[in-house]
């Protein structure tokens, strides 16, 4: 008996019908939320339309950003919240976060100084 066939999970789910946690949708974000559900014990089901990491969210860069552009901006709010939150996932899914070094090309003379400036002020945030 394939557990993956379709029968056999429909007849899964119709045996089962309370659950902590559903989610709707497979993509990146889905699959991360049901992932996070399972590990901290929640009773979880999935449902995906069409095929797992098939949407849009799985073809996104998974670059998990800090809010770099926010501070360009101005909105420190947003820049601290996008950090906190980063944070987090380093904290808690260190197996599935890792930092990323960059290289910034700089084709004026001042563009050294605008983004030395503006990343100093986020690494201090």
């Amino acid at each position: 008996m394939n557990v993956f066939q379709r029968e056999v999970l429909v007849e899964q789910l119709q045996k089962n019908q309370e659950w902590d946690v559903i989610v709707i949708g497979g993509g990146a974000t889905g699959l991360g939320v049901a992932l996070d559900s399972v590990t901290r014990g929640y009773k979880t089901l999935l449902l995906e339309q069409i095929d797992f990491a098939k949407g849009t969210s799985s073809r996104s860069t998974k670059l998990v950003h800090g809010g770099v552009r926010y501070l360009a901006q101005g909105n420190i709010d947003l820049v601290k919240e996008a950090l906190y939150e980063r944070g987090l996932l380093l904290k808690n899914a260190p197996h599935l976060v890792s930092k990323q070094p960059f290289i910034i090309p700089n084709y004026r003379w001042w563009d050294n100084f605008f983004y030395g400036v503006g990343l100093k002020i986020y690494d201090f945030l």
